[in-house]
């Protein structure tokens, strides 16, 4: 599913609105390795899948806090098309805490919500609250608020 921000009235349109979910996907074991080994974080509870097993207070590997951040990346242009901008870019994020760990072989989803949308000079600043769900768990992954500038056509 797709919600289509067309411009800056489309983007005030769906202020304080959800926007949808992505498709479930996997997070496969051998994608947080090569997260590990492109930022060099190759902490065991990530990389190392038999100590994970055994000494893992999570049971298994888990993905790394920032690559599940990252997740929101991808999933956010899965649920919005953009039309009616020259330029869309991500600005920050004001707020991510990791309620619940993405374990190796989990299945996955974006949700997002767009919140306030306000006008910043030429540009318009929205507010997205991206929660990275897990199947079958009460509590998210990864709850960020991201904030994307917009710059109309």
């Amino acid at each position: 599913m797709s919600v289509t921000l067309d411009g800056a009235a489309g983007l005030q349109a769906h202020a304080n609105s959800d926007l949808g979910v992505t498709d479930w996907k996997e997070i496969t074991f051998e994608d947080i390795v090569k997260f590990g080994e492109v930022t060099g974080d190759m902490q065991w509870i990530h990389v190392d899948r038999e100590r994970a097993l055994k000494e893992s207070p999570f049971g298994a590997p888990i993905a790394h806090g920032y690559f599940t951040l990252a997740l929101v990346a991808g999933g956010f242009m899965d649920v919005v098309t953009m039309e009616g901008f020259k330029l869309v870019i991500n600005y920050g994020t004001n707020k991510v805490r990791f309620p619940n760990p993405l374990k190796a072989g989990a299945r996955w989803r974006l949700n997002l919500k767009l919140g306030d949308v306000t006008q910043k000079k030429d540009w318009f600043e929205g507010i997205f609250v991206a929660a990275i769900e897990i199947d079958g768990e009460a509590k998210p992954a990864c709850v960020a608020e991201c904030v994307y500038r917009f710059l109309p056509a």
